[in-house]
């Protein structure tokens, strides 16, 4: 009965998203009430579970979205993303063009949204495609790929991180899990998949003409952009920060009290690391450029202004895994499970696949999926940076209309219904069974 509940929830929450173009958030809130009190939760209890899901979602990722959000937008403003990608590309050459681009996505994605990176690689792609006169697609793919498995397995970016403070995961683990995950993933599921997606859409392929109302141009010149390798620098300061500090503590052995492991140790915090890199970026992609202080506080407060519907898209999401643990839900498969030796980490990734075409967002899929999974990892051991990364693997998967990605990408790309299927839905699908695959072999043959 609890199980019939929720998929009469998610039906209802796709109904009002997708039918009645109710907001994301203040559908989530809907029903987040409506399957509380279907479950039997007291009504004085489920204003109580909504506030706590809410506030403890965002109590974790706030400061993290909020000033990742603000690196990327500095990050942005000085060009120093633009500069990534043309000296990656100019260094790679046009044979290897493909791989130009997924190594500037990667790098641009681990500091930036996917949408934010979607949007400021797209002219990149636009340029490159025009002057060497070869498909849209064939950049696109390999793109699109590189972004998508940064944002559901790299720390900063919202699931990941929300999803390992949920599960208890250290968040450097997930870090270095991750990247390993996403290398191989993104080879596969970009210049791989490339090559198969040639054959089942070749018309696509053939097509050198920009979409309708396409620019190549863009607003930077190569010599007014910082240099490639502070550009660099900046966009992966959190990563290398997190990675270090989770390196010397898993080659350090069990923590002790001294003063230089607790420094290393805080530095290597998400919330610290992005703290020290916005103050990073302050100086090499703006005062140290000679931008005025109130501008670069003008992008700071501009990036903070447009997250504000994602934090609460993000919140509606803990608001409804919260009223899933408090009606008992997750205590109910629980008991499904119990006496079996069913694997948490595919557990996380059925539940979050289900949960992500259901209700179209990545994020919102593995925040809820976690309110079904904790009763889960109580009663069966699990590596949790596994099951973190696990969770996200499942929310790439099969991006469909139900997804604002699914539409930008058709759009920026000019592609027909069926073409934005043949690419995009198949490429995220194959980049959640990949990042599965991986994981399944780390769990079975790495200990960490």
């Amino acid at each position: 009965m609890p199980l019939f509940i929720v998929a009469i929830g998610i039906a209802v929450l796709l109904l009002l998203i997708m039918r009645l173009k109710l907001n994301t958030f203040v559908a989530l809130m809907l029903v987040s009430f409506g399957v509380a009190v279907a479950l039997g939760v007291p009504l004085e209890g489920v204003v109580k579970a909504i506030e706590k899901g809410l506030g403890g979602t965002l109590g974790h990722i706030a400061l993290i979205f909020g000033i990742g959000a603000m690196l990327g937008r500095l990050l942005a403003d000085a060009g120093g993303a633009h500069r990534i990608a043309l000296t990656l590309i100019e260094r790679f050459g046009e044979k290897r063009v493909e791989w130009a681009v997924i190594v500037a996505s990667f790098i641009v994605g681990v500091a930036l949204f996917f949408e934010v990176g979607l949007v400021l690689l797209i002219p990149l792609v636009y340029t490159m495609a025009k002057e060497m006169r070869i498909s849209l697609l064939r950049l696109g793919v390999p793109m699109v790929a590189a972004l998508l498995a940064t944002h559901c397995f790299l720390p900063p970016h919202p699931g990941p991180t929300v999803i390992a403070g949920e599960y208890g995961a250290d968040i450097g683990k997930v870090l270095l899990y991750g990247i390993i995950i996403a290398i191989p993933t993104v080879i596969v599921c970009g210049p791989v998949f490339n090559r198969l997606a040639m054959r089942l859409i070749p018309d696509a392929y053939a097509k050198l003409e920009l979409p309708e109302g396409a620019s190549a141009s863009t607003d930077f010149r190569l010599e007014d952009t910082p240099g490639f390798g502070i550009s660099v620098l900046t966009a992966m300061l959190p990563v290398i920060l997190m990675a270090a500090s989770t390196i010397v503590t898993i080659a350090h052995g069990a923590p002790d009290d001294s003063m230089v492991f607790t420094i290393i140790d805080v530095i290597g915090d998400a919330s610290v690391a992005m703290v020290i890199s916005l103050i990073f970026a302050f100086f090499t992609m703006g005062v140290n450029r000679g931008i005025p202080v109130e501008k670069i506080m003008g992008s700071c407060a501009s990036a903070a202004n447009h997250i504000g519907m994602m934090l609460l898209i993000i919140g509606g999401g803990g608001a409804f895994k919260q009223v899933l643990i408090v009606g008992g839900v997750g205590d109910y498969i629980a008991l499904l499970f119990e006496g079996s030796h069913a694997s948490p980490v595919l557990f996380a990734w059925v539940v979050a696949a289900i949960l992500r075409i259901s209700l179209g967002s990545a994020t919102v899929a593995a925040i809820s999926t976690a309110g079904l999974v904790i009763p889960v990892l109580a009663q069966t051991p699990a590596d949790l940076a596994l099951v973190t990364l696990a969770t996200g693997a499942g929310s790439a998967i099969c991006s469909h209309v139900n997804d604002a990605g699914f539409w930008m990408y058709k759009e920026f790309f000019g592609l027909s219904m069926k073409e934005t299927f043949a690419t995009w839905t198949l490429m995220s699908t194959l980049v959640s069974v990949m990042g599965l695959i991986i994981i399944l072999l780390i769990d079975a043959f790495i200990l960490i």
